[in-house]
């Protein structure tokens, strides 16, 4: 059977219409037409594309070549007085001295807009170069240890603590046995699933909203919403609450609204829904309120009871990414551009802090800011991740890598991980931004990682899942499916999401 008939129908155009507003919109994985069987565990050495590459300086010879003008002479012409009769009358000394005083002032104006031009460039340059960081600015040495969810709730939002480290304490290494794998009929499956009282709740491609058995995978309940779902829902005590964009996904006319739905967790029956723009925002519950952001620039702050609006905040472009919470402050990007500061409680806007501009434009921040060391920690379109000091809003460090980064940074310790679509992982050190190690992997990174018992797991765009140590980068698990952000836990099992599956594993005895 072709594998047309295994995709979302139109998925390719839908992609690329979502795409469209991001610049590598072009640069999409191919779809494997291939039919595809269930995967079987690589083992780090299989692939010699694999590497760790350690931060070296390249040496290169920059050449210019000069050119010289040569200017020729003029031919000699007879004196004024002897130039037969109907020639061409010679030009005066005083005429030719005037043009040549026009080209002398021709010239200069031409090089002196050269250099104008020049000095421009450099400037912007100068502008967007990396910024190295310092560990005694707006630095705290100390970070607390992985929280633990609530009683019940395992892996509660899309960066799994409040602060979006994305960094999980449960004891999980490889390595792991496979117990169970429930297939989406197709349908791919971009986002992690939130985990809690049992239950795997995630939104599909085709409009529904599942919760599965945690330890079997079996379908305990659905809601076909209509819409579809770009994020990971967030649980608050016995509510499960998601975001929905404003139509079907592979629809051939794109909604201009879209939906935020309380769901009971143990029923899957609607308790309150929120009219919005459309919304791929991954939503935040702190102090009873529910955060997102929407297409239109708007950051929403609702009661998590009832689904009331109680404060709306308007930024500078669409707001994609998840916020972030640490010291009574949201923290979210635009693709205006910009970082933002709110006050959690009213809304009010604390700092506002901008990309590196770049001959005149600016990145656009679709990645999640995660919150650790006194910093605010975030990727940009414009190829860099930045860290920002989350009390000023000053730029602390940035570093360029060679591709867009969508992908949300995770924190462990003092490095700060994350991918870029240039098929690098990138651990860098959280104060200055100095690249501890960097890992090849086998195609683009866009989604975000995740950190479990000091692995750190992410999946590329050729459909591939790596386990690398967070402190060397060194490959301990390699598993063949995969493409967006492929990890949660709980204390028993590690879930990866694939393609179109999702796979349940335990930790086996090793021997």
């Amino acid at each position: 059977m072709a594998a047309e008939r295994h995709r979302p129908r139109g998925r390719r155009q839908y992609l690329e219409r979502r795409h469209r507003g991001r610049p590598c919109h072009l640069g999409l994985a191919q779809v494997d037409r291939r039919r595809r069987r269930d995967p079987e565990p690589l083992w780090p050495g299989d692939d010699r594309a694999d590497d760790v590459l350690r931060e070296g300086r390249r040496q290169g010879l920059r050449r210019r070549s000069f050119h010289a003008r040569r200017r020729n002479r003029p031919a000699q012409g007879s004196a004024p007085d002897e130039q037969p009769l109907g020639a061409p009358r010679q030009r005066s000394g005083r005429a030719m001295s005037g043009l040549r005083g026009w080209r002398a002032f021709f010239f200069a104006c031409a090089v002196l807009a050269a250099s104008g031009l020049t000095a421009f460039v450099l400037h912007r340059k100068h502008e967007f170069r990396n910024i190295h960081g310092s560990s005694s600015v707006e630095f705290v040495t100390t970070q607390a240890k992985p929280t633990r969810p609530e009683e019940g709730v395992a892996w509660p939002r899309y960066g799994f603590d409040l602060a979006g480290t994305r960094n999980a304490g449960y004891r999980l290494r490889p390595p792991f046995r496979r117990v169970w794998a429930f297939n989406n009929n197709a349908t791919l499956l971009e986002f992690p699933p939130a985990v809690a009282y049992g239950k795997l709740f995630l939104p599909t491609w085709d409009g529904r909203f599942l919760a599965l058995d945690a330890r079997t995978g079996h379908l305990l309940w659905r809601h076909r919403s209509g819409r579809c779902g770009w994020g990971t829902p967030v649980v608050w005590r016995l509510l499960v609450i998601n975001t929905f964009i404003g139509h079907e996904c592979g629809s051939p006319i794109p909604g201009t609204d879209g939906e935020i739905v309380a769901y009971a967790q143990r029923t899957g029956a609607v308790r309150w829904r929120f009219r919005l723009g459309p919304c791929e925002s991954s939503p935040l519950v702190v102090g009873g309120l529910v955060y997102a952001g929407d297409w239109h620039g708007h950051v929403y702050a609702l009661d998590v009871r009832s689904g009331k609006a109680r404060w709306v905040f308007k930024a500078d472009g669409a707001v994609k990414g998840s916020p972030s919470f640490a010291d009574g402050k949201i923290y979210i990007g635009s693709y205006g551009g910009y970082v933002y500061a709110l006050d959690a409680r009213t809304g009010k806007q604390v700092w506002r802090a901008s990309a590196q501009p770049r001959l005149g434009h600016t990145g656009w921040f679709y990645s999640s800011p995660a919150i650790a060391h006194g910093r605010v920690f975030i990727g940009s379109t414009d190829g860099k991740v930045y860290s920002y000091g989350a009390r000023s809003g000053k730029l602390r460090w940035s570093y360029t890598t060679g591709g867009y980064v969508y992908a949300s940074p995770a924190v462990w310790r003092d490095r700060v991980l994350v991918g870029s679509l240039d098929g690098l992982f990138y651990a860098f050190d959280a104060a200055t931004g100095a690249v501890r190690w960097r890992f090849r992997a086998n195609g683009g990174i866009s989604g975000s990682a995740s950190i479990v018992d000091g692995v750190v797991y992410f999946s590329t765009l050729a459909h591939r899942t790596y386990g690398l140590e967070a402190r060397t980068g060194r490959a301990v698990w390699i598993y063949p499916d995969g493409e967006y952000t492929p990890v949660v836990a709980d204390s028993h099992r590690l879930y990866v999401v694939g393609y179109r599956r999702v796979y349940a594993f335990t930790q086996r005895a090793r021997s």
